[in-house]
């Protein structure tokens, strides 16, 4: 039986890296039913919006979305059509494994660690005010009756709010995946030290969840303190739990010390479904260039393959796509040494590579 999956190519350099990845996973031999679901900035001249409701209502029904990058822009303009999804179905888990592949240009250690990060709250949420409104001001009032002190008025505002039933959730995710992928320990980042009642709750109830899991090591560790040892000592970290903003900075860190963007995959988990996507944006830039690095695309398909149940494709198309790094004939410019640049292949060539490199279905 065919399964049912939400395509979304996204823009920028989304559509291209979605059919290869498309071909990829057709080239398994597991079934699809695609239901193609374009979004983003090209919606907005035809639709009004980057993020049409048919999207919704369409990963709603599927349960399980594939999506290239969509472009978010800078300080102006509609928010994040990544966020909005997110929020939209209760995404609030955010998953992005960091695993050196041989043949990768990278810094000189090892890593195999897993990003857990909260989606939907934190500074993310979107709860802002603009300098100079009304809200502002009365935040303002509210911080000096309240706190004892205020902030200048021609500030504009954003809300951290961080729940005990969300770091709950996400916490309780954290340690479910580590025990099903034999993972020995989870480590949760904050910065509870200044922020006593949001990290502070954060870590607070990440300690509760962990007294119920005796099998697990858990310990904690100071953000600023975490992107130091990463660096360093990489090796003593297995899965790392943060809160959403610390979870986009800290997996950005752990893809740079792996190989960059391109080989960093990500899924979303929540109470309507999972979707999956690459970490890295949509590069405008080099729409139509056909020069892009499937393979952040390809693991986040490699997700999905495990998630639906076909563990057994998902561990094929992984090895292929090692294979063919680890060879490094067949990739793109990105992925050559400085020297080799001039030797990468097309986005089209390195699918058909890592396709030929598959082993039969058994």
């Amino acid at each position: 039986m065919a399964h049912r999956v939400t395509l979304i190519p996204g823009d920028g350099i989304g559509p291209e890296l979605t059919a290869a990845t498309r071909r990829a996973l057709e080239a398994t031999g597991v079934a699809f039913d695609w239901d193609l679901q374009p979004a983003g900035g090209d919606c907005i001249a035809t639709e009004g919006t980057p993020l049409p409701e048919r999207v919704r209502v369409s990963l709603r029904a599927t349960g399980v979305g594939l999506k290239g990058p969509i472009t978010t822009p800078v300080g102006t303009g509609f928010r994040s059509v990544n966020v909005a999804l997110r929020q939209a179905l209760d995404l609030y888990a955010n998953l992005r494994p960091a695993k050196t592949y041989a043949g990768v240009p990278r810094p000189v250690h090892d890593v195999n660690l897993v990003v857990v990060r909260e989606n939907t709250e934190d500074l993310y949420a979107g709860i802002e005010f603009e300098r100079g409104s009304a809200a502002v001001a009365a935040f303002r009032a509210l911080a000096l009756e309240h706190g004892g002190r205020t902030f200048p008025e021609d500030s504009g505002l954003s809300l951290k709010a961080i729940s005990a039933t969300g770091s709950r959730r996400v916490s309780v995710f954290a340690f479910e995946y580590a025990r099903a992928h034999r993972r020995r320990r989870v480590t949760a980042v904050h910065k509870a030290n200044i922020m006593k009642y949001t990290d502070g709750l954060f870590l607070e109830v990440a300690r509760e969840v962990a007294s119920t899991y005796p099998d697990i090591e858990f310990n904690d560790v100071i953000v600023d303190n975490v992107c130091m040892q990463l660096v360093t000592r990489p090796g003593q970290y297995d899965v790392l739990l943060l809160p959403n903003l610390y979870g986009d900075i800290v997996s950005d860190l752990c893809a740079g010390l792996v190989g960059g963007l391109g080989v960093a995959p990500g899924a979303n988990f929540g109470v309507h479904g999972a979707l999956f996507e690459p970490v890295h944006g949509s590069a405008p830039q080099f729409k139509g260039s056909g020069l892009m690095n499937p393979t952040a695309m390809m693991l986040s398909a490699v997700l999905m393959l495990h998630h639906i149940g076909e563990g057994i494709a998902g561990h094929r198309l992984e090895r292929a796509i090692a294979r063919v790094l680890a060879e490094g004939t067949h990739v793109t410019r990105d992925l050559k040494p400085a020297a080799e640049i001039s030797r990468g292949v097309t986005t089209e060539q390195m699918t058909d590579a890592i396709i030929a490199a598959l082993e039969p279905a058994r």
